[in-house]
């Protein structure tokens, strides 16, 4: 910086550490730096989120730029202006000089620039013989130059903030219109499925963003509108290649999953504990399998291979797998998941597999989950333990972990459906004798 020293304000206004730090700064000018004013200017409009100046202290740089004489800032050319509040005011547009000095302040206090003031506080030059400048009170830009790289990386990531919003924007608003003429195209068409729930849900997503979303706020809300559309279109999907087949629901059953397991916008928090850390009483209990299941999985001889569940079938679509249980024993059992099926009813597993699609979204399990189930479990068994989770929603913390530590636990030939039907059964006042 000029003079070569730390220079303090004149009368009452302290010192502080932040004008030392912005002298120090200043003084550490790489030699022969210059940048053109307007250009950094600019920059510095757009940084001014980042950098927290006010638009009228940017009025106010703005006028001390325009008396500052070259178009290019540099140490050579001097960077102290010395304009009256007069003149300020004049070139603020008129901006009264109490304004002026407090958001002169502002700028002081933001690093922009130093107060170089004179013994008398008054702004002033001193030429000498030649009429060049011997010395100037006044305001030193030099921060301003000094800080040029910091302010146009500032600048540059405003611009491409400002730019991904704009596009999430614009990506959100494609796909709530996709989501809303294929809802009506749905209904329009007679096409089998709780139309009406999905249009509840889809309202909720919409109402739940905010007026002025953030870049943040309007991911996380694409994220949730995108994996709504593919529900829809899979589930719409699944119905063409239906009609087109032999009629068997199930050959085309994989369908119903989203098809971009990659989908990270739902929350599954780990089922299990991480290595060291001990458990809450209220989280385990949160976190325990459905009642009786555990209890009854070593006495039960099919929680051993799954291949010997009382009353159930073969999936004649993927061998090997769990048998299915009659459905009637799942309804029976799980009749919170009949509201969700076609007409607020389930006649089918067709019917039953349609409403665990719109379930699981609802309980926030990711379409990788759910796939992964359906691969492990057998989409009829897959379609099950969801209406399970959602008889019991209230007791667990995260319905896609639990789902993944149950898959997880199939594959590895240590879980059972069986169980756990038969202690919701229970829950539910129903017997084994009455759905025998």
């Amino acid at each position: 910086m000029e003079g070569g020293s730390v220079t303090t304000p004149f009368g009452r206004r302290p010192m502080t550490l932040g004008m030392l730090a912005s002298q120090l700064v200043a003084k550490d000018i790489e030699d022969g730096k210059s940048i053109d004013k307007w250009k950094l200017y600019r920059a510095l409009c757009e940084a001014r989120p980042l950098i927290g100046v006010t638009d009228r202290a940017l009025a106010v740089m703005s006028a001390l730029l325009s008396f500052y004489p070259k178009d290019e800032l540099c140490e050579t050319n001097g960077l102290v202006v010395f304009p009256s509040n007069a003149q300020l005011s004049l070139r603020s547009h008129g901006m009264t000089e109490q304004t002026i000095r407090r958001h002169l302040a502002i700028l002081v206090q933001a690093g922009l620039i130093v107060r170089k003031d004179s013994p008398n506080g008054k702004r002033y030059v001193r030429r000498g013989n030649t009429g060049a400048i011997d010395d100037a009170f006044g305001f030193s830009l030099a921060p301003l130059l000094a800080r040029a790289g910091e302010i146009e990386q500032l600048a540059a990531q405003v611009i491409a903030e400002r730019l991904q919003l704009r596009r999430l924007r614009e990506r959100l608003t494609l796909c709530r219109r996709d989501v809303s003429k294929l809802i009506e195209a749905a209904v329009e068409e007679g096409a089998s499925g709780n139309w009406e729930m999905v249009t509840t849900h889809f309202r909720a997503l919409v109402t739940a963003i905010p007026r002025t979303p953030t870049a943040t706020e309007t991911a996380t809300a694409l994220d949730e509108m995108e994996m709504l559309r593919e529900e829809i279109v899979n589930q719409l999907e699944m119905q063409l290649k239906t009609k087109n087949t032999s009629g068997n629901p199930f050959q085309n059953d994989r369908h119903i999953q989203n098809s971009n397991p990659d989908s990270t916008s739902e929350s599954e928090p780990a089922f299990e504990n991480t290595q060291g850390e001990k458990s809450e009483p209220g989280q385990m209990m949160q976190n325990a399998p459905i009642a009786g299941e555990s209890r009854n999985r070593d006495r039960d001889p099919s929680s051993a291979t799954g291949q010997k569940a009382e009353g159930g079938r073969r999936h004649s679509g993927a061998p090997g797998k769990m048998k299915a249980f009659p459905l009637a024993l799942v309804l029976q059992a799980c009749p919170e998941i009949i509201p969700y099926g076609s007409g607020g009813a389930i006649s089918s597993w067709w019917d039953l597999m349609a409403a665990a699609v719109i379930v699981r979204s609802m309980l926030g399990v990711s379409p990788d989950a759910y796939q992964q189930a359906c691969e492990i479990l057998g989409p009829e068994n897959a379609a099950t333990v969801i209406a399970c989770i959602l008889e019991r929603a209230g007791h667990i913390n995260s319905a896609g972990g639990y789902l993944r530590d149950l898959t997880r636990r199939a594959e590895k030939g240590e879980f059972a459906i069986g169980p756990m039907l038969m202690s919701l059964a229970r829950a539910n006042g129903n017997s084994l004798r009455k759905v025998g």
